[in-house]
């Protein structure tokens, strides 16, 4: 997926109302997961990532800074970030217990 035409989002877009549910992509721009919830606000917040499962069974929540992810809008409007991170390397990451 070309992610260099899409529309970035500004800081105060970066809300729980903005970005729950958004789609992750990996540094393999291959799906990783989806944003579950987020804790705090703006860039110093983080971002709970469902990865792994399948329709939400078996889903490993990770949290990671919200700074670690590049948000933005496709041409319908619809907002997912890119990040660095693959796939692997969130299901290695410690589970998060809210």
């Amino acid at each position: 997926m070309d992610h260099t035409n899409y529309v970035r989002l500004n800081t105060s877009e970066l809300t729980p109302a903005v970005l729950e549910g958004a789609t992750i992509y990996g540094a393999d721009d291959y799906k990783v997961g989806k944003i579950d919830h987020i804790h705090g606000s703006g860039v110093s917040g983080s971002a709970v990532i469902d990865v792994g499962g399948f329709l939400g069974i078996g889903a490993k929540p990770v949290a990671v800074p919200i700074s670690d992810l590049e948000f933005m809008r496709d041409e319908d409007g619809d907002v997912h970030a890119v990040t660095s991170w693959t796939k692997d390397q969130l299901k290695e990451m410690p589970e998060h217990y809210d």
